[in-house]
């Protein structure tokens, strides 16, 4: 009986795939289709590398000018496309290349046989993996063909330069020993992101295995593919890394949380676990995936798109938690708006009719009412009182909360009158009807993305829209130092109990290792919570790539600042990288026209990344964008510019009431400038002009 073909891809091949000109793209489409109808067509052209090293390595023709590397693995019908470039160079990336089942682990690997000229031994002395035995290094998924290679390189920079010749999963945990982290720490991670299954023995049955499946993903069908091909760099939609998946996939008894630094992929696990949640439903059940701020709900909705089945889709509902606050209290008959922007006039207004002698403004009193009074529910002067005030700056005695209590009660009063409510006051009264009307669950999950911005009310409204607590009920990432709202939510306070089920992902995809440590560095010092009563140090996570430092300039006039941004902005597209690819950061809305009216005077196609769209990356231009905007987003470079002193923190956004008010104002600041850095793939820049901002070092 003849083996079922199995057809593979590998994240290589998609690298590769994605440096094509667009027209051999569609050529490459064309032929993978073909292939994986029927890998043994006559016309698909195999021929021997007549260097190659691997006899299961084969070239295949594009066309004239073309060549796909692929291995083929006939006795089990298993065939991987591992890379497709201009012939000779496809041919010199394969002649060293073997393809194999690594004994150890399981895991279908590609990597490079070096000769032993080319494996130069050095003194053990200046080994870099001198403290780690051969047995260790097998264990950690080095092939023994690759023992005397990995045993020749003497400092990290040279072995960050072999990663394209090092086993993926090899090289991972190999980078973190080079980052200090203990052989003994990275042995407990390999192991356990192996798992207890049996070593496969063929290609066919490793590419099931959790390292195979962070680097091949198997093509079940046409319209699989062309979603594949459509976007190849967003690996994210096809390759998830072992400790993503198992997250995933896990059977939870209960509320879920998981934590991780910027580019992380918590989103993207956010995502993959909503799908996975959707595929399980039944019937008119539904899935509520909800996030901080408008935007952000706009692009998951997008990205949902490309890895969810039509069904899938139609389980998920994608919403902005406000926006959801506000159909609700509509559909339920409440005549009340959500109001923003008029809220400050209230409080003015409610200390005016007070008239207490109290000397605090209208920010204090806002501020004590979303931190203390509606987030304990204290809404009343005995529970108010009684009312713990853990973090507030400004004490305030029995005295003086008897006074304050009267500045609060015309707040209620005047919210009443014009029919307007805060969005706190607004998830209370939301919670209270569902209660009312028996608090049966609306929703047989809930996904909340970037929770750390979430308040307490926030999530007790989460805890009744899901119901009383059961299996796989409320999942939650977040990451307390990207925390750019001053909310700070315990979730053990909010009957959400995630003790037990807490997961951290240490991986950074996004940004190199050197972006990375700049950004965390800012938040040197600062302690961070971990969304209950925990603190989260955040000092475990690495990325697996390597660049430049942030580029750190300084200039004497905004001009000077402008004609250098312009400048290198032209460098890059000069060197390939595409206006859509980059993007500049400013703190305020205003900054940002100003440099895109600049952009545009100059002749470059420059255009804002608005609040309540996503960004179109088929449309052809700089994006320019707020740091609170820009969250969420990545590109391959980022400037962020006018960095200057009362710019970056804004001297408005600073309040200075109280010693406390102060600091937790000025780390918000620090955090939004963290998240505009980690934004960047591959560079980042920082400019200033006149005095820079205190923020910067070097």
């Amino acid at each position: 009986m003849t083996n079922p073909v199995k057809v593979a891809i590998s994240s290589d091949f998609l690298t590769a795939f994605a440096k094509l000109p667009r027209g051999i793209q569609g050529k490459v489409t064309e032929f993978i289709n073909k292939f994986r109808n029927d890998p043994l067509s006559p016309g698909i052209n195999y021929e021997k590398l007549s260097k190659g090293i691997d006899k299961k390595i084969y070239s295949v023709r594009i066309d004239d000018t073309y060549r796909g590397i692929v291995v083929r693995e006939e006795e089990t019908g298993v065939y991987l496309l591992l890379w497709v470039d201009h012939h000779d160079e496809a041919y010199d990336w394969a002649a060293r290349k073997r393809c194999e089942v690594n004994k150890k682990t399981g895991a279908v690997q590609i990597f490079d046989v070096q000769t032993i000229e080319e494996a130069v031994s050095v003194p053990s002395t200046d080994a870099l993996f001198k403290a780690v035995s051969d047995n260790d290094l097998l264990e950690l998924g080095v092939p023994e063909e690759q023992l005397a290679f990995i045993r020749s390189l003497s400092d990290a920079k040279t072995f960050f330069g072999a990663k394209a010749s090092i086993p993926q999963d090899a090289f991972e945990y190999l980078s973190w020993i080079t980052e200090g982290i203990p052989l003994e720490e990275v042995l407990e991670y390999a192991k356990e992101e192996r798992g207890s299954g049996e070593s496969a023995e063929s290609i066919s049955d490793a590419l099931d295995t959790p390292a195979s499946l962070k680097a091949f993903v198997v093509v079940e069908g046409e319209d699989e593919l062309k979603k594949i091909m459509a976007e190849p760099l967003e690996k994210w939609r096809v390759f998830l890394h072992p400790t993503q998946r198992k997250i995933v996939n896990k059977e939870y008894s209960g509320p879920a949380r998981v934590l991780g630094g910027a580019g992380t992929g918590k989103t993207v696990v956010a995502m993959h676990r909503a799908k996975h949640l959707a595929s399980k439903l039944s019937g008119s059940q539904r899935i509520l995936f909800t996030t901080f701020t408008a935007n952000l709900a706009a692009d998951i909705k997008e990205n949902l798109r490309k890895i969810c089945t039509i069904e899938e889709l139609r389980k998920i509902e994608v919403i902005h938690l406000d926006a959801w606050v506000n159909g609700f209290l509509r559909e339920s008959g409440f005549s009340a708006q959500i109001d923003y922007d008029g809220i400050e006039s209230l409080w003015e207004k409610a200390m005016i009719m007070a008239n207490v002698d109290l000397p605090y403004d209208a920010g204090f009193y806002e501020e004590e009412w979303n931190r203390v009074v509606i987030s304990q529910e204290a809404l009343s002067l005995e529970k108010y009182v009684q009312a713990t005030r853990n973090g507030r700056g400004t004490r305030l005695n029995r005295k003086k909360r008897i006074l304050a209590w009267k500045v609060f009660e015309a707040y209620q009063n005047l919210m009443k009158e014009n029919q307007i409510r805060d969005i706190n006051t607004a998830m209370y009264e939301s919670r209270k009807l569902l209660e009312t009307g028996g608090n049966h669950a609306k929703y047989a999950a809930v996904i909340v993305d970037e929770g750390q911005d979430f308040s307490d009310n926030a999530f007790r409204l989460l805890r009744a829209l899901a119901g009383e607590e059961h299996a796989n009920d409320i999942f939650i990432v977040g990451d307390a130092h990207q925390r750019i709202y001053r909310n700070k939510p315990v979730l053990s306070r909010c009957s959400i109990n995630v003790r037990g089920r807490s997961s951290i992902l240490k991986i950074n995809y996004r940004t190199t290792e050197e972006i990375r440590k700049y950004a965390f560095a800012l938040l040197n010092g600062i302690s961070f919570d971990d969304l209950d009563e925990g603190v989260d140090l955040g000092d475990r996570c690495q990325s697996l790539t390597h660049g430049e430092k942030p580029s750190i300039q300084e200039f004497k006039s905004a001009s000077d600042e402008l004609a250098y941004i312009i400048d290198e902005i032209k460098k890059l597209v000069n060197n390939g990288v595409s206006l859509q690819d980059i993007c500049v950061v400013a703190r305020t809305r205003k900054l940002v026209d100003d440099y895109i009216a600049q952009f545009t005077k100059a002749g470059l196609r420059a255009y804002a990344i608005k609040r309540n769209k996503t960004d179109d990356r088929n449309y052809d231009g700089l994006r320019v964008a707020t740091m609170h905007r820009v969250k969420g987003l990545e590109f391959q470079y980022v400037f962020i510019a006018a960095v200057n002193s009362r710019v970056v923190p804004l001297s408005s956004a600073i309040n200075k009431t109280d010693a406390i008010s102060e600091a937790e104002t000025t780390t918000s600041e620090k955090c939004l400038l963290y998240v505009a850095l980690t934004r960047a793939q591959k560079g980042a820049y920082i400019t200033c002009y006149g005095k820079k901002s205190e923020f910067l070092r070097g």
